[in-house]
C-alpha cells in the first residue's frame, strides 16, 4: 500500500488537542518508516451539531467510507449520534479495549495486561426505548449471530496474545436468563472449538469485584455491550485512568480507533490532557492496517510507537497527570523525538 486514507474526527472538548498530539506521532512514523497518510478531516460531534444542525453529517460519513480506517477524538453529549451510529452503520461489531500497565504511571500493579472484547452493535445500546404513560421500556437485543462472532473474536485474540491464553465470559445469566442465557451458552459452545484456550465465566457483579481484587488474573474478557462499557472504564482506573485507555471498533472490512473516554470540556484548551489514549489508539490503527494489508511498515511503526511511549514515560517528559510538566502537545513532541531517534 503506497498511501493510506485516514478519516479523522477531531471531536469536542480536549479532542482537538489530542488529535493535534496524535498527528505529531503519525507524522513521525511517516518519516521514520516511509509511510504516507492522507488525512481526510470529518466533522462530527457537539460543535458540528451546533454549527450545522446535525452531529454526523453525510459528507463526513462519505469521507469515512472512502478511507482505509477512521481515527476519532472524543465527542461530547452527541456521542450516541456519532460513535454508536458509526458502529452500527459500518457493522463494527467488536470493541477492543486493552488495559495494560505502563511504567511510571499510577497503575495499581505492574502485571496488569488484559483486553476487553465487547459486543458492539446490540444490547440496550441499540437505543430501543419507549414511553408508555408513566412507564418507560428499554428493549435489550441479544442475537445468536452477534454472540457467536464476538465469542470467536475473543478466542482468536486469546490465541494471538502472549501469556495466559484465557477467555472469561462475563454475563448475568442467573437473572437475565433469556438474553444473557443465550450469550453464556453461545460462549460455552464456541469455547469447545478452542481446546487450547482456558475458558471460564463470571457474573458481572463478581467480575467487577475481581477486577479490583485480582486484575492480574484476567487475559481476554468477552462480554456484551453495556457491561463491557462499564467494566472497561473501571479497569482503566487500575492502570492510571482513562487517559491510558485506547479503543478499537473492528468490523470485517473496516475499523475505527478512538480514546474510550469523553471530551472533558472542563479541560479543553488547557493543554493538560494525557494524549496517550489517542496515541495508543493510533498505535492500534497501525497494527490493524499492518494486518489487513500485510504491511510490515505499519506493524513496525506500531511497535516503535509503543516503545517510544514507554521511554517517554520513564523519562518523565509527560503531562502533570503522569508526574511531568509537559503540555499535551509537548508530551507528543517528546514521544515523536524518541521515535525519530531510536534505531531499528
Amino acid at each position: 500500500m503506497n498511501e493510506y486514507k485516514i478519516s479523522l474526527i477531531p471531536g469536542d472538548g480536549i479532542g482537538p488537542e489530542l488529535t493535534e498530539a496524535t498527528l505529531k506521532i503519525l507524522d513521525a512514523t511517516q518519516h521514520k518508516f516511509g509511510l504516507k497518510f492522507n488525512i481526510l478531516y470529518a466533522e462530527a460531534g457537539d460543535t458540528c451539531l451546533e454549527k450545522r444542525g446535525i452531529a454526523l453529517p453525510e459528507d463526513s460519513v462519505q469521507k469515512i467510507r472512502e478511507s482505509h480506517a477512521c481515527l476519532k477524538g472524543p465527542v461530547g453529549e452527541s456521542a450516541a449520534d456519532v460513535i454508536v451510529k458509526l458502529r452500527l452503520m459500518f457493522d463494527l461489531y467488536a470493541n477492543l479495549r486493552p488495559i495494560k500497565t505502563y511504567p511510571a504511571t499510577t497503575a495499581a500493579r505492574p502485571d496488569i495486561d488484559m483486553i476487553f472484547v465487547r459486543e458492539n452493535t446490540e444490547d440496550v445500546y441499540k437505543g430501543l426505548e419507549h414511553s408508555l404513560g408513566d412507564t418507560t421500556i428499554c428493549i435489550r437485543v441479544i442475537s445468536r449471530r452477534a454472540c457467536e462472532r464476538i465469542a470467536k473474536k475473543a478466542f482468536e485474540i486469546a490465541r494471538l496474545r502472549n501469556g495466559k491464553k484465557k477467555v472469561t465470559a462475563i454475563h448475568k445469566a442467573n437473572v437475565m436468563r433469556i438474553t444473557d442465557g443465550l450469550f453464556a451458552s453461545v460462549c460455552r459452545e464456541v469455547s469447545k472449538q478452542y481446546p487450547d484456550i482456558v475458558f471460564n465465566e463470571l457474573y458481572v457483579d463478581a467480575a467487577s469485584m475481581r477486577l479490583i481484587k485480582e486484575p492480574q488474573d484476567f487475559d481476554v474478557l468477552c462480554t456484551c455491550n453495556m457491561f463491557g462499557d462499564i467494566l472497561s472504564d473501571e479497569a482503566a482506573q487500575l492502570v492510571g485512568g482513562l487517559g491510558m485507555a485506547p479503543g478499537a471498533n473492528i468490523g470485517d472490512n473496516f475499523a475505527l480507533f478512538e480514546p474510550i473516554h469523553g471530551s472533558a470540556p472542563n479541560r479543553a484548551g488547557k493543554q493538560t490532557a494525557n494524549p496517550l489514549s489517542m496515541i495508543l489508539a493510533a498505535k492500534m490503527m497501525l497494527n490493524w492496517l499492518g494486518e489487513r494489508y500485510s504491511d510490515e511498515k505499519c506493524t513496525k511503526a506500531a511497535a516503535a510507537v509503543e516503545n517510544a511511549v514507554v521511554q517517554t514515560l520513564l523519562s518523565r517528559n509527560t503531562v502533570p497527570d503522569l508526574g511531568g510538566n509537559k503540555t499535551t502537545l509537548g508530551m507528543a513532541e517528546a514521544i515523536a523525538t524518541v521515535l525519530a531517534e531510536n534505531t531499528g
